[in-house]
Formats: structure tokens, C-alpha cells, sequence
């Protein structure tokens, strides 16, 4: 075992839980606790969006990880940041300047998620051999999942037992002690991660600091690997394809979960943030499994050319739920289950294009940094066009908002039929 002596079943899942529970914080459960907290639509969706910003950098600052310290050190480290962040959005979250100082706390969670990141993925490869690795690699995405499903779905349903008052009969109809009391939570379990780690994670004898590298040298390597990315073929067609294929879900994300807690004069559903707890995380997140299994499945059989473009109809296509759920909002609980795990399974399904196709472009030379950049550039799409996405549904109203987000779908569908013709018949295909 290239990792010592220490059982990578001791270190993989809850490396990978602890790397993926911190992106659903900022990217989900911050979205539902403003919302229970009182902000608009507007506020909700451009503040949280900026949340984003360091996933889209995070390319410009990963080479300095290898040069500062060892990636086992940088893990430890920046799970002992997000427990503090988590802590700091407990701590203020009952008080008067809330928004301004838990934004702030948030935005260090994402900068320390961001940054766990590459230090958890680079570790992995040089924690295991080559055979390892290929075991492993579904045991973290799992693991990764559970973390969405434990956010979005069990963390959120405690938050909503905890206003009603089912847990503690003090917080009842107490929102912000509800959500204080979630994070303090949250803080718990990544002291414990940080603790945990430091103990187990093992020592690769390649886990060392590249101290021969200048910081002139690294700047200078890290140019040229990105200018080479922009001199990509069919560079226009590929930044069109990266920055519409999500256009419509970008905004869809941001106002799903305010849509399903809004109350009905507002046009919403009017659900409790438990039941939200227990669609969108959990069922929805199953079906979002399901439908990436089956889109990995079908690729390797028959390519990626032959399903890109059922896969962009797959993303897209289920957003008319939405203008069904919002024309006719109803009470029965299971359609709207129904249709939140349909939207999810589509969703799933067609997000294998988004990351095969980042693979195809990344291919060559320097194909691992030009990877991190096509990440930050699937962020940008999401970041940018979900600034505007509560603008524009407090403006218009929820179903006409969604009518819009179906519009915003046309140009994503429309690159992924250009982009299939420049794809091989091989790709993708399993030999």
C-alpha cells in the first residue's frame, strides 16, 4: 500500500464527506436559511452567488499548494478553517448585523472549501497506487454524495424540526436559534474531521513541499499552461457550450428552494423546511445519483457523441415542471416529490455531458491544469447568470420566472448539437 501502513477504508469516505458537506453549506443550505431568515429572492440569489467566486478562481491559486506546504497539512488546515467559519455563522446568526458578518464567514467556508479541494484530490493520488486509486474512485464520489445528501436532506430536516420545536421545545417558531444551533453542529463535526485527520490521514513519502520551485518559475509555468488553454481549437464554440449548457439551471437553482418555502399569496408551495429537507435533499439527491449512473453507463456503451444531445434535453427539458408547479401550486405532496425527483434524475443525467466534456477539451498536454480551468469556467456559468435569477423572479413572479428559465435553456441545447459534430464516434466509449 503506497499510503503506509494506514487502510485507506480509515481515510477516503470521510475525507471525501468532509470535502463535499462544505459546498452544499454554501450552495444550498445558506439559500434556505436566508430565506427562512427573511430575505428576498433578489438578496438571497446575488449574495449567495458571489459565494461562487472561489471555485472559479481556484485555479489561479492552485499551484501555490504544492510550493507552501505538504497537501496532508493544507487538509488539516482547511478543515480546521471551515469549523471556524461554520462557528462564526452560528455565533452571529442571532444577531443584529447577521447578513453582513455570516456572508463573511461563509465566504472564508467557501475560500477553505475551495482549497480543500485541490489538497483532498491530490493527496488521493499520492495516498494510493495506480490500482487503489481506480478502487477508490467510486467509494469517494459516494461518500462525496452523502455529504449532499446529509446537507441538503438530514441537515436541513433538523433545522426545521428544531423551528417547530420538536427537538428542543425553546426554539419553537425561533428561526435563527434553529439555524444557530444547526451550525454549531456543523462546527462539532469538523472539529471532530480536524482531529480525526491529523491522527489518521497517512504520510506519502511524495507528500513533501516542492522547495526547488521558485515562486518566478511557478508563476512563469503557470502563464504559459494558461495561455496554451486558450489556444485550444474551436475556442469560441467551447466557451459557448461552457457558458450556456447550464444557463437555464444556474438560475433554477437559486430559486427552487425559495419557491418550495414561500408561502402561497407569494406564490410559492408553502412547504415547511423539513418537508424542503426531505424532497430536495434526499429524494432529490437520489435521483440525481441515479440519473449520473445511468448517463456513465450509457456513454461507455455507446459514446459520447451519440447522447450529448439527449442529455442536453435531459437538463433542460424537466424545468417545464416548474412552470406546471408554480401555474397550478399544488397540495399533494408526492407530485410535487414527483416532480422534483424527475427534474433531478434529468439533471443527473445530463450533467455527465458538462463533465465528459470537460475532458474531451482538457486532452493533452497539461491536461490536468487545463481541467481545473474548464471547472472554473462551469463556476462562472453559474455564478453569473445566478446573481441576477432573484432579480428577476421577484420582478416577474415565479411562474413566469420559470417560463424564463425554459427560454434560457434554447442556447445550451444549441451548442450541445455544434459541439456533437466535433466529437469523435470513440470518445467516451468503453473498449
Amino acid at each position: 500500500m503506497k499510503a503506509g501502513k494506514t487502510n485507506p477504508w480509515k481515510w477516503i469516505p470521510t475525507l471525501y464527506f468532509a470535502e463535499g458537506l462544505p459546498y452544499v453549506a454554501v450552495m444550498t443550505v445558506a439559500l434556505i436559511m436566508y430565506k427562512k431568515m427573511g430575505l428576498s429572492n433578489t438578496e438571497i440569489a446575488l449574495y449567495t452567488s458571489w459565494l461562487y467566486l472561489p471555485w472559479v478562481i481556484k485555479p489561479l491559486w492552485s499551484p501555490f499548494v504544492d510550493l507552501i506546504k505538504t497537501k496532508r497539512a493544507w487538509i488539516i488546515t482547511m478543515q480546521a478553517f471551515v469549523a471556524a467559519a461554520f462557528a462564526g455563522i452560528a455565533f452571529f446568526i442571532p444577531t443584529t448585523y447577521y447578513l453582513q458578518v455570516t456572508l463573511a464567514f461563509f465566504f472564508l467556508l467557501a475560500f477553505s472549501s475551495a482549497t480543500h479541494d485541490i489538497a483532498a484530490d491530490g493527496f488521493y493520488m499520492l495516498g494510493l497506487d495506480t490500482g487503489e486509486q481506480s478502487f477508490f474512485v467510486g467509494i469517494r464520489n459516494t461518500f462525496y454524495r452523502f455529504a449532499s445528501i446529509f446537507g441538503q436532506g438530514i441537515l436541513v430536516m433538523f433545522a426545521g424540526l428544531m423551528e417547530e420545536g420538536a427537538i428542543i421545545p425553546s426554539t419553537k417558531g425561533n428561526i435563527p436559534l434553529a439555524w444557530s444551533i444547526t451550525f454549531y453542529l456543523l462546527t462539532a463535526l469538523f472539529i471532530g474531521f480536524t482531529l480525526y485527520h491529523k491522527i489518521v490521514l497517512p504520510h506519502p513519502a511524495d507528500n513533501v513541499t516542492h522547495k526547488k520551485l521558485s515562486i518566478k518559475k511557478l508563476l512563469e509555468d503557470f502563464l504559459l499552461t494558461f495561455l496554451s488553454f486558450f489556444q485550444k481549437k474551436d475556442l469560441g464554440l467551447m466557451f459557448f457550450f461552457l457558458l450556456t449548457y447550464r444557463l437555464g439551471e444556474s438560475q433554477l437553482a437559486k430559486i427552487t428552494s425559495p419557491f418550495l418555502l414561500d408561502t402561497a399569496d407569494k406564490g410559492g408551495l408553502n412547504l415547511s423546511t423539513a418537508t424542503v429537507g426531505m424532497i430536495y435533499g434526499t429524494i432529490g439527491v437520489a435521483a440525481l445519483l441515479i440519473g449520473g449512473i445511468i448517463g456513465g453507463f450509457l456513454v461507455s456503451r455507446h459514446g459520447f457523441k451519440k447522447w450529448i444531445v439527449p442529455m442536453a434535453l435531459a437538463i433542460n427539458l424537466p424545468d417545464l415542471l416548474y412552470v406546471y408547479l408554480s401555474a397550478i401550486t399544488p397540495d399533494n405532496t408526492w407530485l410535487i416529490i414527483g416532480s422534483v425527483a424527475i427534474e433531478q434524475l434529468g439533471y443527473g443525467f445530463g450533467f455527465t455531458a458538462y463533465m465528459l466534456y470537460l475532458i474531451y477539451i482538457a486532452d493533452g498536454q497539461h491536461k490536468t491544469a487545463h481541467y481545473a480551468i474548464g471547472t472554473g469556467f462551469m463556476a462562472l456559468g453559474m455564478m453569473l447568470p445566478g446573481m441576477a435569477a432573484g432579480w428577476i423572479q421577484d420582478n416577474i413572479g415565479y411562474t413566469n420566472f420559470f417560463v424564463w428559465v425554459c427560454i434560457c435553456t434554447i442556447p445550451g441545447i444549441i451548442a450541445s448539437i455544434m459541439v456533437r459534430n466535433k466529437i469523435d464516434f470513440s470518445f467516451g466509449k468503453k473498449q
